[in-house]
Formats: structure tokens, C-alpha cells, sequence
């Protein structure tokens, strides 16, 4: 099952433990907008919009479009897929969201022991 662009974007967020509040201030897109585009109310947000969450997040802005269905995935494309620096083609869908799952449990618990 494919990622939408609202679970890569809560994802993303998740993983950077961001607030909706923090990432209006960081990206000034509304944490409401933001809100509604990861629960996927929002199908078509505009390239602005998804350009800078990429920059914030550190996410290639090309997935963000494909995954938005702003444009269509490039067929020659030799570049690994995935949205994360770990993602890597040998991974398979289901370890690429463990992996994600682990990470953001590390993540929290770092942040308990500060």
C-alpha cells in the first residue's frame, strides 16, 4: 500500500518531533492546512506548500509532487526511492515502515532521558 502525502508528512514530522504549531512557525503554512493535509482532506496541496515542507522536513521535493499526484513518477529514474536518508530500494514497504517505527521510538525515548 502506497504512502499518501498526508501520512509522509506526519511521518515526517513525527520522526523531526515537531509540532503542528512549531512547523506553521518554521514553514508558515498554518498548522490547520497542516492538520488537514496529513489526515488527507487535502488531495492537490499547492507546489509552494509541499516545497516548503520539503526543505523543512529534508524530504525530495519530487516524492512530495508524485505523492501528491501533482506529477507522475519519472519511469528512468535511477535514484533510490523512498522519502528518508535510510530508505533504500532493497527495502521492502513493510521494513521501510518498521524501520521508520523504530526510529521514532529511539527518538522518544532520547527525549525522556534529557
Amino acid at each position: 500500500m502506497e504512502n499518501t502525502i498526508g501520512k509522509i508528512l506526519k511521518e515526517a514530522r513525527e520522526l523531526r518531533r515537531l509540532s503542528l504549531r512549531e512547523v506553521e512557525i518554521q514553514s508558515g503554512v498554518s498548522n490547520a492546512y497542516l492538520s488537514q493535509l496529513e489526515n488527507d482532506k487535502i488531495k492537490k496541496p499547492s507546489a509552494n506548500t509541499l516545497y516548503k515542507l520539503s526543505e523543512l522536513f529534508n524530504i525530495n521535493f519530487d516524492d512530495l509532487m508524485v505523492a501528491a499526484g501533482i506529477v507522475e513518477k519519472k519511469k528512468d529514474s535511477s535514484k533510490t526511492e523512498g522519502h528518508f536518508a535510510f530508505s533504500s530500494e532493497n527495502l521492502t514497504g513493510d521494513e521501510e515502515k518498521r524501520l521508520i517505527e523504530y526510529l521514532k521510538f529511539l527518538r522518544y525515548q532520547q527525549k525522556d532521558d534529557k
